[in-house]
């Protein structure tokens, strides 16, 4: 969808010729899909601000902790021993969201991305509130430093910073549980000190984001706006300037016999744009597709009496040949890869296990002579629980062609809720069952009479 003019490419919006900061002062958007993203953004808050008080079994429903490696998903417990999981549920959502960005462009960063929500749904509104509109944000900015400007700046400055520390207690609360999070405030800054200062450094973070680095996070920081370039086709669905019905754009002029297209070239669409780009010049990297643009072009439209859309959700095909959505052969095949890892998760998860057990002959020691004309292997044995309760252990001999027993040494082994238990065993075995100098032998490890676990090690003998 782009024009013979593509200079603009040469430069980003953000940055001027001089190579300074461009600051960009966004109209404030209104209309159909500011409404709806901004219903979006209060149902994505409410989940983010709700989630770490919600407990199951006195455990947060989420957490992240990497500190102790501990990890909850919906109630369920995840440790490092499941790392595969996570390796693979990673690579899930990655596939995930390329097949997105080819289908659907950014639809994610205008959406659901939390800095753009943050930015334009958070601190924008307060900025709004305190600072006023865009014509008002450049008069203060050009203002001398007179009471007005350093009252709402110390207003701005506090209100920013105090929304900041509330994120950054929030993603901590994702970390230690919100529990340990109150604790904390009750027990004092002098008593977590280690815990309080990386809490004000990471709120620093998001301040200097939100005060000042803004929409450079998507243009600089950001991987997924650069890997569009290659995600995308024409085929995609991107937020799109219609240039055939749109060109040759202009000033409306009744008096004139010029056959012109429906854009009157009144920059509103660039005036809302919150990374300054005019999204006329077609699909560019500091698009995120926040939809204000086509907002503010319907509202245009509708005044001039002309028909909407001029800016929408379209593919390149679209506009172009007056193609519908049709689906490629490489949407297809990223398709087909994530129904396959979709299943081999869905498959892991499901048959996930409580207890995870490691067997190990014991280190240096051979064989022993028993009475009853049989042999004896000495082993080690660990467990880790990965549930909220006691489990106790018992071990039972279960490989066919073999008779015998195991005899546990000392207490039997009772490993406590979501930690690591070990204990040390011996397993007997009849000389005349063991046809060659190492056996393979299978353990069953049971709770009661529920079988949870089966482990395969190998007996010596002579």
């Amino acid at each position: 969808m782009s024009q013979p003019n593509e200079l603009f490419r040469d430069s980003i919006s953000t940055i001027t010729k001089e190579g300074a900061r461009n600051w960009i002062f966004a109209k404030k958007p209104f209309g159909k899909f500011y409404n709806a993203r901004t219903v979006v953004s209060w149902l994505y808050l409410l989940v983010f601000f709700t989630l770490p008080c919600i407990k199951i079994h006195d455990e947060p429903l989420f957490l992240f902790n990497l500190l102790e490696r501990k990890f909850i998903l919906f109630g369920v417990i995840f440790w490092p021993q499941d790392f595969f999981v996570f390796a693979l549920g990673m690579l899930t959502f990655m596939v995930f969201i390329v097949l997105f960005t080819v289908v659907f462009g950014r639809l994610f960063c205008g959406w659901v991305c939390p800095q753009t929500i943050f930015m334009e749904m958070v601190f924008r509104k307060i900025e709004y509130l305190i600072d006023g509109e865009a014509e008002k944000q450049k008069r203060l900015k050009a203002m001398p430093w007179n009471t007005e400007k350093i009252l709402k700046r110390s207003g701005k400055f506090l209100a920013f910073f105090a929304v900041s520390f509330l994120i950054a207690n929030y993603f901590l609360a994702y970390i230690i549980g919100m529990d340990n999070v109150l604790l904390y405030v009750k027990e004092g800054i002098i008593a977590h000190l280690g815990t309080f200062i990386p809490l004000i450094i990471f709120t620093s973070v998001f301040f200097f984001v939100y005060w000042w680095f803004r929409e450079q996070a998507c243009l600089i920081v950001c991987p997924y706006g650069r890997l569009q370039g290659v995600m995308l086709d024409p085929n995609s669905i991107v937020v799109a300037y219609d240039h055939v019905r749109g060109e040759p754009r202009g000033k409306i002029d009744r008096h004139s016999a010029e056959n012109k297209g429906d854009c009157i070239d009144c920059f509103d669409c660039v005036r809302v744009c919150p990374t300054g780009i005019d999204i006329r010049n077609g699909t560019q990297l500091e698009c995120v597709n926040c939809t204000a643009c086509i907002d503010a072009c319907d509202a245009i439209m509708t005044k001039v009496h002309r028909p909407t859309a001029l800016i929408r959700y379209a593919s390149e095909n679209n506009i172009r040949k007056g193609e519908k959505l049709q689906i490629t052969f490489r949407s297809a095949a990223y398709s087909v890869v994530l129904l396959v890892l979709i299943g081999v998760l869905v498959t892991l998860l499901a048959t996930r296990k409580d207890i995870q057990t490691t067997v190990m002959r014991a280190q240096g020691m051979l064989y022993q002579e028993q009475p009853n004309n049989q042999l004896s292997n000495l082993y080690n044995i660990k467990l880790i629980n990965k549930t909220r309760k006691n489990i106790p252990i018992q071990l039972k001999l279960e490989t066919d062609g073999l008779h015998g027993e195991i005899k546990q040494v000392g207490n039997a082994v009772e490993v406590q809720p979501e930690s690591v238990g070990d204990g040390v065993f011996f397993v007997y075995v009849d000389k005349a069952d063991l046809k060659t100098r190492k056996t393979k032998i299978e353990i069953g490890v049971y709770s009661g009479v529920r079988k949870i676990d089966q482990v395969t090690t190998s007996f010596m003998s002579n």
